[in-house]
């Protein structure tokens, strides 16, 4: 018996969801069918992927291999798809937290009065290319390093860091923070979207407690409650703005790099031009804070 992709969707998605259930929601299917999918696969494998019990799932060490697999051929299939959709009537850029920030409005203003047949539009994607690799985006908005070589990346800008805190918090009353008087607070990281790792803090000691998340919404429902802190992009707190978070910057922290990613070998139209367009976005900040 062969392996469908639809069983792989199905594996991939137990695995992103923690439970047959939310992955059943996810695909739009009933629990039942996932469970059959994900039990194809292992039939046909011959090998058992998943350790299963009332509430989890967890990958067995054979299992681990097979999803990261699984994963390259579901990205390499969505790659063939776009391959052949060659006519497109919009470009889409995907991101995962933010897309420009305050630049967002920016560029499509400065996009539609160069391109007034092609709407330039934002798709987000928890994913760590951000939709690029499934083809929900033909570009990607990324802030962390991309090692993946079917893709090329051209840097666009800079963007300050942000400390994230409950409102309540005695931080909330300061005008800035610095990465110490943040070690002593759970902090949430996202660690395959997010900007921020315990190296941050390298030299100096790292946070007693890291926490983590899966996506700028828990990220933010976990700090308004007062249940950890978080650090993030400017581009987050001016997309983002959400009661009882209070964000503050970061005054020892470095910058985050923000970059556009697309395929190497299928590069869309007109991207020279939207690079440059949102490189002239972020130089306008630069220009302004240097006079």
């Amino acid at each position: 018996m062969d392996v469908e992709l639809r069983q792989l969707r199905a594996l991939v998605a137990v695995v992103d969801a923690g439970t047959f259930t939310d992955a059943a929601g996810a695909l739009g299917v009933s629990q039942a069918t996932v469970s059959r999918a994900v039990a194809a696969v292992e039939a046909a494998l011959g090998a058992r992927l998943l350790l299963r019990d009332t509430r989890h799932v967890n990958l067995t060490g054979t299992g681990a291999q097979i999803v990261a697999a699984a994963r390259r051929v579901l990205d390499d299939v969505a790659h063939l798809h776009r391959i052949v959709e060659q006519a497109r009537t919009e470009l889409r850029v995907g991101y995962a937290w933010a897309a420009l920030g305050k630049h967002t409005r920016r560029l499509q203003q400065a996009w539609k009065a160069a391109h007034p047949g092609i709407p330039l539009v934002f798709v987000q994607s928890h994913s760590a290319t951000a939709g690029l690799a499934d083809g929900t985006a033909e570009v990607a908005v990324l802030r962390r390093p991309l090692e993946d070589n079917r893709f090329d990346t051209a840097l666009v800008g800079f963007e300050a860091r942000r400390a994230a805190v409950a409102t309540g918090s005695p931080l909330a009353r300061r005008r800035s923070v610095r990465l110490s008087d943040l070690t002593r607070y759970t902090v949430a990281i996202d660690d395959r979207t997010g900007t921020t790792t315990p190296d941050l803090w390298r030299p100096g000691p790292a946070p007693a407690r890291t926490r983590a998340t899966h996506g700028v919404d828990e990220w933010l429902t976990l700090i308004a409650a007062g249940q950890a802190v978080g650090i993030t992009s400017e581009a987050t707190a001016q997309q983002n703005p959400r009661p009882g978070v209070a964000y503050r910057p970061v005054r020892d922290a470095p910058p985050i790099p923000v970059a556009l990613a697309w395929w190497r070998d299928n590069p869309p139209a007109h991207l020279t031009g939207l690079i440059t367009l949102a490189r002239d976005a972020y130089a306008l900040d630069t220009n302004a804070a240097r006079r």
